[in-house]
């Protein structure tokens, strides 16, 4: 039902469905519906769709209710169907410094024998895109047609893509409205908006990286818990097997911070390195894997790295979207160095603390992050080799690559700035912070009988 025709007449009045979320009546899903389709098509006003995301922030959707959004969100444009021999799977990262982990899972995932449709978006703000990472690869094409998509989907087993105009675009402009509104906080508003995206890509199961420390968008534990609690529940309400991980964002997560820079590092992880990010790695593989009813999901999983099958399929996927077919064996070769490169001088000691949101920051200064939307990027700064929680600086705390002395001096300064030496080792903290699991089979049962 579209609001400009009930009765091929009148539009519907919205009002009574804000209202009722404003008033703690919460919101069913022809109220969503309504809300969904006219944020799609227009006729729902930005006075209104303001008041609507005000409403949710000030009280709050149930858990069926921000299902009830979701669904309508997703349903709101093109959703994808799939008739492949293997699950269709994906990941979510809420966004943190040197998470690189997309480039090394999804060929993880694919030689596992999953399907990983992955559409990914660009960076704003501190944390860097999925899309800005692969576009420091020359020639590699974020733009494909759906039927190109689907061909390298089946084929290859992955993919890693821009989103169309045609999905989801209720939340394109429920996005927009939410930062005028001052409404960007709400739990539920971004449980919508994440999930609704996702889920239009046609996924049989979602493993959700949910990241809490000094680089992460939810700095607290408990605010990454609430908002990890809120998709999971969420998603599998709307019908998609989904858990999470809430994971460390105290420190960047790869070594690297910058565009190519990081992509060098995740050649590296499928090359077989150990890190950080291979360890984080395999564990949302098994998690994914485990939502499929794979069995030994995490040995699986690092036979696929071990092995260099998951190395062969992301070549496979790079040369699928235009890349070069050598970029595994020499991405020295193709990843363009940054004019001035500089060490950043530290004391001796060990690290105690890195605000990783200050080191992003750093890396935007470059050049290599965007402020705005429509701002360029260079692909060839950043941050590399960087010292990490409890490790002895050795009079270095990494390196800066940036494109003239003058952003390299600053650069310095900023990572400087961004680290804590003491004399004494601290204790190291663990990658994984908490799991949120899946309902029971019996609670979705129960669950669906209460609906019925």
């Amino acid at each position: 039902m579209t609001p400009d025709a009930v009765g091929g007449a009148h539009p519907v009045d919205p009002r009574p469905v804000i209202a009722r979320v404003r008033d703690g009546g919460g919101l069913d899903q022809a109220g969503a519906s309504l809300i969904a389709a006219g944020l799609s098509d227009g006729s729902l006003s930005d006075a209104q769709a303001g008041a609507f995301a005000m409403a949710v922030l000030t009280r709050g959707l149930s858990t069926e209710g921000r299902a009830a959004l979701t669904r309508a969100m997703r349903d709101s444009g093109h959703v994808m169907r799939w008739d492949l021999p293997g699950a269709v799977v994906d990941k979510h990262s809420t966004g943190g410094i040197g998470d690189v982990v997309s480039l090394v899972l999804a060929p993880v995932l694919a030689a596992c024998g999953a399907y990983v449709p992955m559409i990914s978006g660009r960076g704003l703000g501190h944390t860097g895109g999925t899309l800005d990472k692969l576009e420091a690869i020359p020639g590699y094409d974020c733009d494909l047609s759906e039927a190109r998509f689907r061909e390298l989907v089946r084929d290859v087993g992955c993919a890693i893509v821009a989103a169309s105009g045609d999905l989801a675009p209720a939340d394109r402009r429920l996005y927009a409205i939410r930062d005028e509104a001052a409404a960007v906080q709400s739990v539920d508003l971004i449980t919508a908006s994440i999930l609704s995206k996702k889920l239009a890509a046609g996924l049989d199961a979602l493993v959700l990286d949910v990241k809490s420390g000094s680089g992460a968008f939810l700095q607290s534990q408990q605010e990454a818990a609430e908002l990890g609690q809120a998709l999971v529940s969420t998603a599998n309400a709307a019908g998609c097997r989904t858990s999470a991980l809430i994971t460390d964002m105290d420190q960047p997560l790869a070594r690297a911070a910058g565009n190519a820079l990081e992509v060098a590092e995740a050649i590296a992880c499928l090359r077989g390195a150990p890190s950080a990010l291979r360890d984080l790695t395999l564990a949302l593989a098994a998690e994914a894997l485990g939502l499929t009813g794979r069995d030994d999901a995490l040995a699986r999983a690092a036979e696929a790295l071990d092995s260099g099958r998951a190395a062969e399929i992301f070549a496979r996927m790079v040369v699928g979207q235009s890349g070069p077919a050598d970029l595994i064996d020499a991405p020295q070769k193709h990843l363009s160095p940054a004019p001035v490169i500089r060490p950043v001088p530290a004391p001796d000691g060990f690290v105690t603390r890195i605000d990783g949101t200050a080191l992003g920051n750093a890396v935007i200064a470059l050049g290599g992050g965007r402020v705005r939307a429509g701002d360029a990027i260079d692909h060839r700064v950043g941050l590399s080799d960087l010292r990490r929680l409890t490790e002895p600086t050795e009079k270095v705390l990494g390196f800066v690559h940036a494109a003239s002395d003058s952003d390299a001096d600053a650069a310095i300064a900023a990572v400087q700035a961004a680290y804590r030496i003491a004399p004494d080792r601290p204790e190291a903290g663990p990658l994984l912070r908490g799991h949120i699991a899946q309902p029971s089979a019996d609670a979705q049962s129960m669950r669906q009988q209460t609906r019925s």
